[in-house]
């Protein structure tokens, strides 16, 4: 069992690190993320079914800790942007979530940093961290979702609606990733 769950957590470290060579919401990165998705999955049953990680040398739980670290940080950017694309696909130029990117600069590396603080957090049992990094993040962008300078090329709903489903899809997966060196 230790050795499925570390397996099917790394083929799943890998497919993020294609997803983020693959075309930014291109059907070739949506059904890579969706198979990284399902090694998480697999996961989760595997670990449920079992006794979690009850009896794990330590020296394998820090592996699992470190790789599915990675795989919060790394996992979470393409997931939201296939997140996005799915969300975008009936959507005018304007009311893109793609555009609205015009807007909210700096959203890959805010989201990965993001991944990381509340992955940390949770690991270390300390979940209100999530309470303060969403805080932290929803004050620092709040001028940018406020501006009345806005390009005319994207809706303020577009940027809100990318703000709020970019969040969610983050921090589910940074919280599920922590899942699994937490499952007792």
């Amino acid at each position: 069992m230790t050795a499925a769950v570390l397996v099917l957590t790394a083929v799943g470290l890998i497919l993020a690190v294609v997803a983020w060579i693959l075309p930014a919401g291109s059907i070739s990165e949506i059904v890579v993320n969706g198979v990284m998705l399902a090694c998480l999955v697999a996961d989760g049953i595997i670990l449920l079914a079992g006794d979690g990680i009850t009896g794990w040398p330590e020296g394998w739980w820090n592996v699992l800790l470190l790789v599915s670290g990675c795989l919060a940080v790394a996992g979470g950017g393409p997931l939201t942007t296939s997140v996005l694309s799915l969300v975008d696909r009936n959507n005018t130029r304007s009311q893109s979530t793609q555009q609205a990117g015009e807007v909210l600069r700096g959203g890959a590396l805010i989201g990965a940093l993001e991944r990381g603080a509340i992955y940390g957090s949770m690991v270390a049992g300390w979940p209100e961290g999530l309470a303060i990094v969403l805080a932290i993040k929803g004050l620092a962008r709040y001028p940018e979702l406020r501006s009345p300078d806005q390009p005319a090329s994207v809706t303020p709903q577009a940027v809100a609606e990318r703000f709020i489903i970019g969040t969610f899809t983050s921090v589910l997966w940074s919280v599920t990733c922590a899942g699994l060196p937490l499952s007792h």
